[in-house]
């Protein structure tokens, strides 16, 4: 059983005037799921009477009254786990161990902020005048327009909810039409926990439409995007237009490194584990693999072997460690990503051919030998590829990841803390995770540099993201 799709404006589910649908459809069985109603410019305009209005309320709202409603709308989603889980699967394909875990970390990123938000100090500064009192204080910045993804339909909902609410703002959602029903349970949860009207909305809709519309508004004060480089530029540049703040997660490439003195069998583990993960479809995933000459054979041949080993099918299967691509668009981007290696010599050891007559299903692929102006080197695959590149020396290789203008995330594996020092220091990245995989919890900041963007979601510079910096100096009278 799938679900009613609805917008929820104003504290009331709706389907919208427009009398517009599109339908959602299961990528493992290319059947429909359901018809979700597409906003209106009068639903936005409801929306926008709605986020403004709840803001005024909520703003005013003690950050400690916001913190209660917060962790009740935590306990919720950790009730709803299993429900919100099997949605996301139906609608997005990934296999339900990845949809539950994924379900249950929207209750740890709420909790966090709830209690960070009770945090967002200001300061005193000392005068230089004995009857001067000089402040500096956090306010909430305003209504806020979001716009998230189909590939973490909750995960990337949550962070841009829970951090807003919890600096005091109010927020309109446009969450992905492919992905609909696991964020209307997310915002389901919010509004059983006691959020007042028109402070959470969510809207689906016509994406270049929504945005332009929203953007514009003078209601809206800040906008918060997590898609591609290319659409962030388009929406980045209408908000300048606008003066309006903006945090931007954007596309990554982010590069692997194996050095010679890796320990290899927990690297080439995580480099399967996080290559596969919702099928590549990771913006932080690892898209460039650069291992050690020295030891080069025997880890392609070891990520073979376990990738090979990975099951593929329904997410609904328990069995399934991999599931479909999200949407026939993908499906085709690894076909002209694979055609386009291969003309320019490059040898396919593991897949590169659709898989399964029925759903987007597409084989983790291994690629070596590959020339350097391969697409798949420069353009983000957001897929199951996995090209590996040869390196022997770490200044080269450092130089090697650092020649795209992404700059989302980086792995790194060595046992020398001269090397891991190095690599820290000089990949140019916004995250770099050594000899593990450290990112995306709730305390730990979100963000890429370059064409990967600007600002942080998670951390305490999550919060601040929605809270603007005023300065107010008292003079007794």
């Amino acid at each position: 059983m799938y679900l009613k799709l609805e917008m929820y404006i104003n504290g009331e589910w709706t389907q919208g005037t427009s009398g517009k649908f599109s339908n959602v459809i299961n990528p493992a069985t290319e059947q429909m799921l359901g018809s979700l109603p597409l906003a209106s410019a009068d639903d936005l305009d409801h929306a926008l009477k709605a986020v403004e209005t709840g803001f005024a309320n909520w703003s005013r709202t003690s950050a400690y009254d916001r913190s209660v409603i917060m962790r009740k709308a935590a306990l919720l989603v950790r009730e709803r786990v299993a429900n919100i889980a099997r949605l996301m699967t139906l609608e997005q394909g990934k296999p339900l161990t990845e949809s539950t875990a994924e379900a249950a970390s929207a209750a740890d990123h709420i909790e966090w902020y709830a209690e960070e938000g009770r945090r967002a100090y200001g300061r005193l500064i000392p005068p230089r005048s004995p009857n001067v009192r000089q402040m500096v204080v956090q306010d909430p910045i305003g209504p806020v327009a979001a716009f998230t993804p189909w590939n973490f339909p909750i995960n990337q909902a949550v962070r841009k909810i829970a951090g807003a609410l919890a600096a005091g703002c109010s927020i309109i959602i446009k969450a992905p039409e492919e992905t609909p029903a696991s964020c209307i349970e997310l915002v389901r949860c919010f509004h059983d926990a006691g959020v007042p009207a028109g402070v959470v909305n969510l809207v689906f809709g016509v994406p270049h439409e929504v945005s332009e519309y929203l953007i514009a508004s003078p209601i809206i004060r800040k906008v918060s995007f997590t898609g591609s480089t290319r659409v962030g530029k388009q929406l980045g540049e209408l908000a300048a237009r606008h003066v309006k703040r903006t945090t931007m997660e954007l596309g990554g490439h982010a590069p692997f490194i194996v050095c010679e003195d890796a320990d290899l069998e927990p690297a080439v583990k995580l480099a399967v584990a996080l290559k596969l993960r919702n099928a590549g479809q990771v913006c932080a995933a690892p898209s460039r693999f650069y291992v050690h000459r020295n030891i080069f054979d025997q880890f392609v041949s070891r990520f073979k072997e376990l990738s090979s080993a990975v099951v593929i099918g329904d997410g609904t299967d328990f069995a399934t460690q991999m599931g479909p691509l999200a949407n026939i668009r993908r499906l085709q981007a690894m076909e002209s990503f694979v055609s386009d290696a291969v003309s320019g010599g490059a040898e396919i050891l593991a897949g590169g051919a659709r898989v399964h007559e029925k759903g987007y299903f597409y084989p983790p692929t291994i690629m070596i030998s590959l020339d350097d102006q391969a697409r798949v080197l420069h353009d983000e695959p957001f897929g199951p590829i996995a090209p590996f590149m040869p390196f022997d020396e770490l200044d080269e290789v450092i130089s090697k990841a650092n020649s795209l203008p992404y700059g989302l995330a980086s792995f790194a594996f060595t046992r020398s803390i001269v090397n891991a020092t190095e690599l820290g220091n000089r990949l140019a990245t916004g995250m770099v995770s050594i000899n593990h995989f450290g990112l995306a919890l709730p305390e730990t900041p979100f963000g890429g540099i370059g064409e990967s963007g600007f600002g942080s979601e998670g951390g305490m510079e999550g919060l601040q993201a929605y809270m603007m910096t005023r300065f107010i100096s008292q003079a007794a009278a």
